[in-house]
Order: C-alpha cells, then structure tokens, then sequence
C-alpha cells in the first residue's frame, strides 16, 4: 500500500462560532469536555499516524494557542497572516508530505460511532490503489447533498499526486482537488456508519455536546456541581454550578450562579452566554 500520512486542519477562524471562537479557535472548543483538536489526533493515532514524521497540524487564527496545545505531538505548520484554507494549507505542508498519500481530517469534525476513534473510518483506508481521491460521507438526507447522494463527513484521503501541485495560496480542496476529481471519476464516497456534526455553528456544537452526553451528564473531574442540577449537560473542569444546567455546556472554569437556569446554551466563565436552540 501507499505511504500514507495524515494532517489535522486545525487553522480556521470559525466565524459562525463566534463569540465563542473570540476566546478559543475552533478546534480547542471542547465537545464532550475533550478540544475537537484532541478528538481528531487521538482517531489518527489510533490509525497508526502519530509524531511529527508521520501527523502534521496547521495552525493560524489564534495559532500561538493550537501550537501550545499540540506540543511535540504532531509537525506543527504555522501559517502567516489569514489562514490558507484547506487546499493552501496543504500547499504549504508539500514539502513535508513528500510523495506519500494524504489523509486529512477537519479539525471541527464530530464523529460518533459503535466503533473506537480510528477503526470507525478505517474503511477509508482499506485498499486504496494509492491514485484516486476518497471522501468520508454521510447520507445527506433531508440536507443538501454535496456528492451524489451523500454531504462530506470530514474527511477525505488524497493521492500525492493531486497534492504536488497545491500552493500555499489561499483556496479551498473542493475546487483544487474534490470537483477536479469527480469529473474524472476518479472519486469515491466512503459512507461513515456513525453520527457527524460540524460544530459550525452554535446550535451544532451544542448539538455534537449533548450528543457525547447522551442520555446523562458529563462532569469532568473538579467540576463542583449542586445536587439534582443538571440535565444532559456537560460540564467542564474546574467549573462550579450552583444553579441548574438543562441541555447546556459549561465551559471549564465556568460558573453558573444559585439563581440561574442555564438552558440551551453554552456559558463561559461568568458572564458570557451563548444561547441557541438545539
């Protein structure tokens, strides 16, 4: 098979997410009480793509953050001024992707299986000729479709030799490589058997929360939590909950007074809250 290695874009501003996004990039927001950044290195190391020789992370809005996070964990690919989109940040990493496949995952991907992380997209990998372009996809259902019947799930498998012509310029792999590829029936849809969300948006990070919540509450430990106050809320280490939370997220170090009802939204350390409707 191929050689294959994996980046984690992780460089955007997630303008639909502000004002969350003011404090954190997206890939740091935390979704089950575990950064989205964290979620998509764990499933590729559990692939076998671990290290800096073998995974590579690009950063830019509030990149000194996503630098400090992943540490020596992954090549980091800090790029200059607005962030290169998915293509340019590919562009800028050629040099350090060398000839091999590429396998890259969005950073703000939720994804939920039966399955660990890793072996729930493993399917993506198995048997690839090492030449065509493989999405991950879900069925598009009552949302638009973007290829065939299926909208994109997060991530998607490259061929270097679509990936050696990219710049770090700024664009998008849609247009560099997806639809390219699609006219020349050279790309596949890999259907992903589990749960996907975005987490564009408020109401789709709350959403991928309550989901990793499931039917309960999850409370990271130092959490300090009130009896009886929660319902399917997700609560953040060192936050304090005096009130009650009810479909919400409390950040960590989050606080949510003796008077207050925290419901359908996300709160951030004592003054801001993000409401929306699940």
């Amino acid at each position: 098979m191929t050689e294959v290695c994996a980046v984690v874009l992780a460089a955007g501003e997630g303008r639909r997410l502000r004002p969350l996004t003011e404090i954190r990039p997206k890939a740091l927001c935390p979704v089950g009480n575990v950064p989205l950044l964290d979620r998509g290195l764990t499933r590729m190391a559990a692939l076998g793509f671990s290290g800096p020789t073998r995974v590579a992370v690009n950063a830019c809005y509030l990149g000194d953050q996503v630098v400090t996070h992943v540490g020596d964990r992954a090549r980091l690919s800090v790029e200059p001024g607005e962030p290169l989109g998915t293509s340019g940040g590919l562009g800028n990493l050629r040099d350090w992707i060398d000839g091999r496949g590429l396998l890259v995952a969005n950073a703000d991907a939720y994804l939920a299986s039966s399955a660990p992380p890793g072996p729930d997209v493993a399917a993506l990998l198995d048997g690839w000729d090492g030449e065509t372009v493989r999405l991950l996809g879900v069925p598009a259902g009552d949302k638009p479709a973007e290829f065939g019947a299926y909208r994109f799930a997060g991530l998607s498998l490259l061929p270097w030799s679509m990936v050696r012509g990219l710049t770090p310029e700024p664009a998008d792999l849609v247009r560099t490589v997806w639809r390219p590829a699609e006219a020349a029936g050279a790309l596949t849809v890999v259907e992903y058997p589990g749960v996907y969300l975005d987490t564009g948006t408020p109401a789709d990070y709350l959403r991928a929360n309550l989901h990793a919540a499931g039917d309960g509450n999850l409370v990271a430990p130092g959490a300090e939590v009130g009896a009886d106050g929660l319902y399917r809320a997700v609560v953040g280490a060192g936050a304090v909950v005096r009130g009650r939370v009810t479909r919400g997220v409390v950040w960590p170090g989050g606080f949510v007074g003796p008077d207050e009802h925290l419901a359908d939204a996300v709160r951030v350390g004592r003054d801001l809250t993000v409401a929306t409707s699940p």
